[in-house]
């Protein structure tokens, strides 16, 4: 018997990072074994910032799906589909949008954070503002008993639990209250020591190629206190310590110890950090290779994904409008 079923979804602005796979995708392929998982690319989320320039929406679909299942989602276990082509998506987003008080939105921390960090673009637009409704439609769509999100996207989840509970309390219950999933993985930073994001410049894609990973991991971030080999180091400020406990926990103690006790250089732990995510890696190289060699089966999966989320979400959308008398 699964647990429940779980929505979650990215954004197709490109290629999928190490943060994406450690922090998401890892834990979806996990979340499979005990729970009904649907797993959408989520195109129109993408429009909410990325309005301007559209001409690589459609490849970058096609690339996220690759990541997905490269990750281990399995299109036979989990439904894996593009959100646009599932049309109640926005049919919900519209009814809900109706109820949603604008000071909800408005006190949303992403919200006031994004327009900060996205000054030079304007984004001032009612799709920006609406998109944790947006956000609420596709989870309720599927009558979701779960999100795995970051901690960052918690607000957002409270948001579409209120909406649900708002909706129940007028037109009787339809939706449960999703709850969170969150991730144990600590988030990975950049290999600049900040963020990692692709405007940054300080990400490793999940498509990397092995010089690829050595070259990025070479340029990590390391302890600044640390200038000699035989200084001790501080592993809790050191960029490739993380990773180490992401991508290998079985190591993280033994490296802190000879990091705090000068027993290893800088470079050599890079090196063999590279090691270990390039050993991570080669599996999920070849499942992508697989996909890029036959456009076909990614076809194949997006059709089925969205055939299977259809007639999930039509069922729902059918109790939505009962509910409202529509």
């Amino acid at each position: 018997m699964k647990k429940g079923r779980i929505f979650s979804g990215m954004r197709p602005t490109g290629r999928l990072h190490l943060g994406n796979l450690m922090g998401a995708l890892a834990n979806w392929v996990k979340l499979q074994d005990d729970y009904e998982c649907f797993y959408a690319v989520v195109d129109w989320h993408a429009l909410t910032t990325g309005y301007e320039d559209t001409s690589m929406l459609r490849q970058n679909v096609r690339e996220v799906v690759m990541d997905y299942v490269a990750a281990g989602v399995d299109p036979e276990r989990s439904t894996v589909f593009r959100q646009s082509d599932v049309k109640e998506h926005a049919e919900l987003h519209l009814l809900l949008s109706m109820i949603t008080s604008l000071g909800w939105l408005e006190r949303c921390p992403t919200y006031k954070e994004q327009l900060q960090q996205l000054s030079g673009r304007d984004i001032t637009t009612y799709g920006f503002l609406g998109y944790p409704v947006l956000m609420a439609a596709d989870i309720l769509a599927y009558r979701a008993s779960s999100v795995p999100v970051g901690e960052d996207q918690l607000p957002h989840l409270e948001l579409a639990r209120e909406i649900a509970r708002r909706f129940n309390y007028l037109y009787g219950t339809v939706f449960p209250e999703p709850q969170a999933i969150l991730n144990d993985v600590p988030v990975l930073l950049g290999t600049d020591g900040r963020k990692m994001s692709k405007s940054y410049g300080n990400t490793i894609q999940i498509a990397s190629t092995p010089q690829e990973v050595r070259t990025a991991v070479q340029s990590m971030i390391t302890d600044p206190a640390r200038i000699r080999k035989t200084d001790p180091g501080h592993p809790e400020v050191c960029t490739v310590f993380g990773y180490y406990k992401a991508f290998a926990p079985e190591l993280a103690a033994v490296r802190e110890n000879e990091c705090r006790n000068a027993e290893i250089g800088c470079v050599a732990c890079k090196r063999q950090l590279a090691d270990v995510i390039i050993d991570y890696l080669t599996p999920v190289w070849e499942r992508r290779r697989t996909l890029e060699t036959d456009p076909g089966a990614l076809d194949d999966i997006l059709d089925r994904g969205a055939a299977r989320a259809r007639s999930v979400a039509a069922a729902t959308l059918a109790e939505v409008r009962e509910a409202m008398k529509i």
